[in-house]
């Protein structure tokens, strides 16, 4: 890949991926309860890339999307910088803890998903067929946000010093193609 293009997700040739609107709806190692298919945990997942891939592609601002799994690629790489600043505002270094607090709150709290008026890119997703596929996509991502606030959490104070991980902050203002999920 050069290094001008922004990293894609290995999962977007995946031909049997459900699909929500046009957001892929992929497996995760997870043991929080939700609709994610769960898959073997030595697979990685969308998770796991995303948590790699974050902070090279947090510094483009442009994104071509190839398929279902950038779209939800995407929306987790928003996550986390909205993850990232929400710790970095605190007035001082939260403990692993605290983080985790504010991050499953963060996680679970109310937010946009595509199809909603206040969705940040609607202009890029297709929205749910239904209310009950909206309902689902709801829940599949707030899964989703849990176990990648989790994973984060994990990266952030890896270095056992109670701090978070000053190279993973120093990524809270980056935003990635100019966005914010605005949670």
């Amino acid at each position: 890949m050069s290094s001008n293009k922004a990293y894609h997700s290995s999962l977007n040739e995946d031909p049997d991926v459900r699909q929500v609107g046009n957001l892929g709806v992929f497996p995760i190692k997870t043991r929080i309860r939700g609709p994610a298919p769960t898959i073997d945990p030595s697979q990685a997942d969308i998770v796991d890339e995303t948590l790699d891939l974050f902070r090279a592609n947090s510094l483009f601002r442009n994104f071509e999307i190839k398929g279902p799994a950038d779209r939800l690629l995407i929306i987790l790489i928003l996550f986390v910088s909205d993850c990232l600043a929400k710790l970095g505002s605190a007035r001082t270094p939260p403990s692993q803890i605290e983080a985790n607090k504010t991050l499953n709150t963060l996680a679970v709290d109310n937010f946009p998903i595509p199809g909603d008026a206040n969705f940040p890119l609607n202009s890029h997703y297709a929205p749910p067929g239904n209310r009950a596929d909206a309902d689902y996509l709801r829940q599949y991502l707030t899964q989703v946000r849990q176990e990648l606030a989790a994973r984060l959490i994990e990266r952030l104070y890896a270095d056992g010093t109670g701090k978070p991980s000053k190279w993973w902050m120093s990524f809270q203002k980056r935003r990635f193609m100019n966005r914010s999920l605005g949670s």
